[in-house]
């Protein structure tokens, strides 16, 4: 649910040969600030095929929603498992994917977005994904009461034939715009980040979280696209390198590397040290609307809005989190809520305790719980907050951070599997998934409706043995 995409060139290609025994040839580019493994006949874990039978599709990124689950393929095309009565996964029917034998791999069809068009960007809501295409449009299907997926009407798309591909309207977004990055919501609003640096958001409002000074929802009718549908103000001369939807708040990055939030403030998410809401009300937007307190000298490279929660990770690596704490979801070691009161932000706030010199490279705030996942700087992932599905991945139902001498080091990392280690992370209601630096993917977590995509409804990461080479990477097919 929280995606962003910094522009950059191609900036490094590494080349592993085949050997004298004929093992494939596995390429990784890094583009767009994104690590793409090109597995190119490569064998992964959990498969005895011959890798010179097979050649193995593989993920560049995870997006995991409230019930249903999206990859983004090395090929730049979309594929969709878990939960599908609105459409979700987009195949043109309402029958779920994941939950029984048979569905996963080769058998669960590739999400149709239209002739000749790939995928730089995915996010996946509670109940819609959008994704941006090569092109620089917008293409979103699912869930559509609120006019989440920007199209007019309120129509659910991807749940019935003939509604994908080709005849999936893209977003308007305005005259000669593109986007760049796109973030949907857990309760249905969606926002993109334009090719000018400008944000625009539509869908559900209740709380003002599309930043335009109403409680209006937008996106239902035509005549709320496109020109007439207003960028977010942002503050004088201000544009946005990275967004992130949550629940019923949205969170950016600004140029200056400060973070502006927007929308429900009832936990203090919008870490303004108050419970008012922004952004439902004339006057609070733009420069009237305040930037978070880091920390002195500090900014921002990273953000990402969950369940009443935010959490940002800081220009030196270091992760801080604000808003609802009650099962230690901020990884203080307590359950006071941060950013709801004066003085509770900038230096008084604390660090997440990662463990001894570790620092962070990405952070994701569960959009429908309450726990929090980092991923650190050599490749581990770890966990916190509340775990009653084993979405912690510790073999237990455990709640981890709300507690003193809980975090640090005697955070344990989730076993990935030998040798393994993460390259990305993302948080669904009460699941994760991680991309491996294989390109393989493994959830765990909640399995309502098969969204781990293991082929049953078992609950992965409660018990002892179900982690590490014991947990299946999920079959996304074959070339």
């Amino acid at each position: 649910m929280n995606a962003y995409m910094v522009k950059q060139p191609i900036t490094k290609l590494c080349r592993f040969w085949t050997d004298a025994l004929h093992r494939p040839v596995c390429t990784t580019l890094l583009v767009m600030g994104l690590v793409v493994p090109l597995f190119i006949g490569c064998s992964g874990d959990n498969d005895t095929t011959p890798a010179v039978s097979r050649k193995f599709l593989t993920a560049a990124m995870i997006a995991a929603g409230g019930y249903h689950t999206c990859a983004l393929l090395n090929i730049g095309k979309v594929k969709c498992w878990g939960y599908n009565e609105v459409g979700a996964l987009g195949l043109g029917d309402v029958s779920h994917r994941g939950d029984e034998p048979g569905e996963m791999g080769d058998s669960l069809p590739i999400v149709n977005l239209g002739t000749n068009l790939t995928v730089i960007a995915l996010s996946a809501g509670g109940y819609h994904n959008c994704a941006v295409l090569d092109n620089g449009q917008v293409k979103c299907w699912g869930y559509n009461d609120l006019g989440q997926l920007g199209l007019g009407d309120t129509a659910n798309r991807g749940d019935g034939l003939s509604e994908m591909g080709d005849a999936l309207p893209a977003v308007d977004l305005g005259t000669g715009r593109m986007a760049t990055a796109i973030t949907a919501g857990e309760r249905g609003h969606t926002c993109s980040l334009l090719d000018n640096g400008q944000v625009k958001c539509w869908g559900n409002n209740s709380a003002g979280q599309l930043g335009i000074g109403d409680t209006t929802s937008h996106g239902a009718a035509a005549s709320e696209m496109g020109d007439a549908l207003p960028a977010v103000s942002l503050g004088t001369g201000r544009t946005v390198t990275a967004l992130s939807a949550g629940g019923g708040h949205t969170c950016t990055i600004l140029d200056n590397g400060q973070i502006r939030c927007w929308g429900q403030n009832s936990e203090g998410e919008l870490g303004l040290g108050d419970t008012a809401n922004r952004g439902d009300g004339p006057g609070e937007m733009g420069d009237a609307l305040p930037v978070v307190d880091l920390g002195t000298g500090r900014t921002a490279t990273a953000v990402t809005a969950g369940f009443h929660q935010t959490c940002a990770l800081l220009d030196n690596g270091q992760i801080k989190c604000w808003g609802i704490n009650d099962y230690g979801q901020l990884g203080l070691g307590d359950t006071v809520n941060r950013g709801e009161g004066p003085g509770e932000m900038g230096d008084a706030l604390p660090t997440v305790d990662l463990g001894t010199g570790r620092a962070a490279v990405a952070v994701v705030a569960a959009t429908g719980n309450r726990f929090t996942c980092a991923l650190l700087d050599n490749g581990q992932v770890k966990c916190w907050g509340i775990n009653t599905a084993g979405e912690l991945g510790l073999g237990d139902t455990t709640t981890r951070g709300s507690g003193s001498g809980e975090m640090g080091d005697a955070l344990p990392a989730i076993n990935l599997g030998a040798s393994r280690t993460a390259t990305a992370v993302s948080a669904g209601n009460a699941d994760v998934c991680a991309l491996l630096d294989n390109g393989r993917v493994k959830c765990w977590g909640a399995n309502n409706f098969g969204l781990l995509g293991l082929g049953d409804t078992t609950i992965r990461g409660d018990e002892p043995g179900e982690m590490g080479d014991a947990l299946p990477a999920v079959d996304l097919g074959t070339e």
